[in-house]
């Protein structure tokens, strides 16, 4: 019998970020950003380790302190080359399976990572799973893939410098190449920007944190999309903030 393949979600930070810096280290009820965000993904029954990557940089040994106290494996790379960043956190996880998520996004919903790794999982031909992002608000998106194909676009000498920022978009413009499959909701499709990029973004996620954890400190993303129907002025914080275009 097969062994079971390793899923290691990797997360990336850094300090540096233009729109908001040091965004992962601001708190909420007592604890840093990055910290609810990793203690959710550890939540994960589907994911067997958490890595979180992070840069070289002397800027970023905050982030690596708050890795250590949460217990997870933290790898050290490029700041630009963030597809060298999780090769190499693979490499350091023995990783089968990598679960790709970023750190702006403090109220992931471990659920949906699991659905996601199960959509990868249960089919030897899929390559690359990721949340079908029109049906779920911004800020839980979730990538899954096979290890072999993060090496792949590595080494491989056409990689642009956009895919090697970005990580993923080497695997999801090759259809041809690969199997991508997408994972719907099974829910009505909500909308809304969960993620932190902006201080709008910041004043909206702490209200919801903070209204959130005293009664539900393992809330799911129905609780926060209950949450938001119950105040829907909330939404107008950061409606206007412009989703950050990838480099082409």
């Amino acid at each position: 019998m097969a062994a079971r393949p390793k899923v290691v979600c990797i997360t990336q930070a850094r300090t540096t970020s233009t729109r908001l810096p040091r965004k992962v280290l601001l708190e909420v009820s007592g604890r840093p950003l990055l910290r609810h965000h990793l203690d959710r993904l550890q939540a994960c029954r589907r994911v067997d380790q958490v890595v979180l990557a992070t840069t070289v940089n002397a800027t970023d040994d905050p982030v690596v302190e708050i890795g250590r106290q949460a217990g997870v494996l933290v790898a050290r790379g490029s700041e630009d080359d963030v597809l060298s960043r999780f090769v190499l956190a693979a490499e350091l996880s023995a990783a089968d399976v990598v679960v790709r998520v970023t750190s702006d996004c403090p109220l992931i919903d471990p659920g949906l990572i699991d659905l996601a790794v199960e959509a990868l999982l249960e089919d030897d031909a899929v390559d690359y799973a990721h949340l079908d992002m029109a049906q779920f608000p911004r800020g839980l998106d979730v990538e899954v893939v096979r290890r072999r194909l993060l090496d792949q676009a590595d080494g491989d000498p056409a990689t642009t410098a956009a895919e090697r920022e970005h990580v993923t978009p080497y695997i999801y413009n090759r259809p041809q190449r690969y199997r991508l499959k997408s994972v719907p909701s099974s829910f009505e499709p909500a909308s809304g920007r969960w993620c932190v990029d902006e201080p709008r973004d910041f004043e909206l996620v702490r209200r919801m944190l903070e209204a959130l954890l005293p009664d539900k400190p393992h809330f799911t993303w129905r609780d926060c999309v209950a949450l938001m129907a119950q105040h829907p002025d909330w939404a107008r914080l950061n409606q206007q903030v412009i989703q950050k275009e990838l480099k082409q």
